[in-house]
């Protein structure tokens, strides 16, 4: 499925939020990360743009849905390999 279709439906639906808004600056979104226990993430919306990240969407996906009880994302990663993913794409 294409990134901005998946971004489309998620946003219809009001999944990509966060229960405390307005501590996700403008520009930016709430992501869930980890195996057991998620770590909560804001990242930059600029992000989807990336193939990288595009992949981790369309895992996310397949293997949760875009339902979080808490709002967000939750990415099917660990928070290693998460940080180590948005480290090298905030150096370009």
């Amino acid at each position: 499925m294409a990134i901005s279709k998946i971004l489309r439906r998620s946003l219809s639906a009001g999944k990509i939020s966060c229960s405390k808004a307005n501590d996700v600056p403008k520009g930016h979104f709430a992501v869930y990360v980890g195996e057991s226990d998620k770590k909560r993430f804001v990242i930059p919306v600029s992000y989807l743009n990336e193939p990288s990240f595009q992949d981790l969407l369309c895992l996310a996906e397949e293997e949760f849905g875009f339902d979080h009880p808490k709002g967000g994302l939750t990415i099917p990663c660990s928070e290693d390999q998460f940080i180590h993913l948005t480290s090298s794409l905030a150096r370009r």
